[in-house]
């Protein structure tokens, strides 16, 4: 039978790719893009997920756009990486995933779907981690690569999954501690989520 990768909090580790100021005017739903990264944050803070960002060479694009609140993240942030590399599998993040071999899962979200974001996670499967890739979350400067990009991952055997299935699926009980807070975000997002879905996905194909 095929392995079935479920999300859990204890083995997973979130990743925000490349999501700099000098981007803002190029891709595709960039302001509906960054509402769900900071949806996802914020549910990384109520699960205790751990979060590891990139920056593509920042001198010349800039850092990751102040409107995503890294600060309130605390000893979540694990590390900003400044990189050259289109891949997040730098030395600097082999290492930190190094240091936690309980992780299993990396949920990957940013851009450009078709560049950093698929490298990253066909490094990342390489390696031998379960990638789920956040389809709300993710966008490239045309959008009509995006469909592609996902459908390369998942041939790689990657999983494309949304924001709201990936956190239900790290919540997993109603009746667990924080399930209060986490259901709060869930309502508060309600209206983002839907403007996000209909941005971003309605070019994306399920399969």
């Amino acid at each position: 039978m095929p392995t079935v990768a479920k999300l859990v909090p204890e083995e997973t580790v979130f990743f925000l790719c490349d999501v700099q100021t000098r981007f803002k005017n190029a891709i595709f739903g960039f302001d509906e893009l960054v509402l769900a990264i900071s949806k996802i944050l914020k549910i990384a803070k109520v699960l205790d997920i751990p979060v590891v960002v990139t920056e593509q060479n920042p001198k010349a694009l800039g850092n990751t756009i102040p409107d995503i609140d890294l600060p309130s993240l605390g000893p979540l942030l694990l590390a900003t990486i400044e990189k050259g590399l289109f891949s997040m599998a730098t030395p600097e993040v082999k290492a930190l995933l190094h240091e936690r071999p309980q992780i299993k899962s990396v949920v990957l979200f940013g851009i450009e779907s078709h560049v950093c974001v698929l490298q990253s996670a066909l490094d990342f499967i390489e390696a031998g981690y379960n990638v789920h890739v956040i389809a709300d979350g993710v966008s490239s400067c045309n959008k009509e690569e995006i469909p592609f990009a996902l459908a390369r991952i998942r041939q790689s055997g990657g999983y494309i999954t949304t924001s709201e299935s990936a956190a239900f699926q790290l919540q997993r009980d109603a009746g667990a501690p924080g399930f209060k807070s986490f259901s709060n975000i869930v309502k508060e997002e309600k209206d983002n989520t839907v403007r996000t879905l209909q941005k971003l996905l309605q070019y994306r194909a399920v399969l």
